[in-house]
């Protein structure tokens, strides 16, 4: 092309371990299962592989899932999630009598930002009431607080959390938060949760101090649900999809099962091996660029124009509703042993 591409400033926007792990990195332990349908990944990070990725040494456990609009697929997830909390819970030796301080973490008034103070209307409180001493068997002390954001408080988040571990010292944290995804297929459609903490708005390029073990000698498990991808990210992705479109339609053109079809059948189903010619054909030079080329033109393209925005689906509020619902609920259930 007679221009070198030099993006050393371009980050992928990504919260998830799975989007930053690939095979070339040693002290990456990846195992993967299926649950009727859903997908489970859980990644061990070690130290050596920690600073070559960009995540912290730590277990990293990610649900991926096709709908939770249906009540018999969220009712599923749910329970799935619900055990996978309860498994790193125990693994980090939090036993069923320690106390719990659940932090909503985002902005109440920004919906795709929504989903820690949504899940924290959906938890089941219970501390105060074991003040009064009315509390049976089978709960835990669990409290809440929804510290907002420094643009409605002035005040630095970690540090308003910090303040009430020191007053009140819970013995573990529970942190939830939006997160960004290097992947529109995975917006609004995947749970991670990890045991390292997190660092608020570092997804969307405005990274706040980190709540994590290290800063508040407390244990901190944080769950986050991705709600935005950049600009980036769906033209990338779209390039790619239009390369899979592109290799399906001419390999199968003659398919007489796709003729007796009433819509275009779904190419993403289907296992495509993409090959260089077809790249180039459809697209020319930008055809013969590898993935991580194309986001990083783009990049370059987008940015300098102020056109490299967060996006969010249109149907965000009502699944940030459901979503904080199955959240708060499975989180309930992996507190209290009474709560089915």
């Amino acid at each position: 092309m007679g221009h070198n591409i030099n993006l050393s400033n371009y980050k992928i926007r990504t919260d998830l371990a799975i989007e930053a792990i690939n095979d070339d990195i040693n002290g990456v332990i990846v195992k993967t299962e299926n649950i009727d349908k859903v997908k489970v990944t859980k990644v061990e990070i070690c130290e050596e592989a920690s600073s070559k990725i960009g995540k912290k040494t730590g277990n990293y456990v990610t649900i991926e899932f096709d709908d939770i609009t249906d009540y018999e697929n969220s009712k599923k997830v749910e329970k799935i999630f619900s055990e996978q909390l309860n498994n790193l819970i125990d693994k980090i030796n939090i036993n069923k009598e320690a106390s719990c301080l659940i932090i909503g973490l985002g902005n109440s008034k920004s919906t795709p930002d929504s989903l820690g103070p949504l899940v924290i209307n959906n938890i089941l409180v219970t501390n105060h009431l074991f003040e009064l001493g009315e509390v049976t068997d089978g709960y835990r002390r669990v409290s809440v607080l929804t510290p907002g954001v420094m643009g409605q408080t002035g005040l630095e988040t970690s540090e308003v959390i910090k303040g009430v571990v020191e007053k009140f010292t819970p013995d573990f944290l529970i942190i939830i938060d939006a997160l960004a995804s290097q992947s529109i297929e995975r917006v609004n459609k995947t749970i991670q949760m990890t045991d390292t903490g997190i660092h608020p708005g570092s997804g969307v390029g405005n990274s706040r101090k980190e709540i994590s073990f290290e800063t508040l000698k407390v244990p901190c498990i944080a769950i986050g649900v991705p709600t935005v991808v950049d600009a980036v990210t769906i033209v990338s992705d779209t390039i790619n999809y239009m390369h899979k479109h592109y290799t399906y339609s001419k390999s199968n053109y003659n398919n007489p099962r796709n003729k007796l079809m009433i819509s275009s059948p779904n190419y993403l189903k289907e296992k495509i091996i993409l090959n260089k010619k077809d790249k180039e054909t459809l697209l020319g030079i930008v055809g013969t660029l590898k993935e991580n080329e194309i986001k990083q033109l783009l990049f370059e393209v987008l940015s300098p124009i102020g056109f490299n925005l967060m996006v969010t689906p249109k149907e965000v509020d009502f699944l940030v509703e459901k979503l904080s619902l199955l959240i708060g609920n499975g989180i309930n259930k992996s507190l209290h042993e009474n709560v089915v």
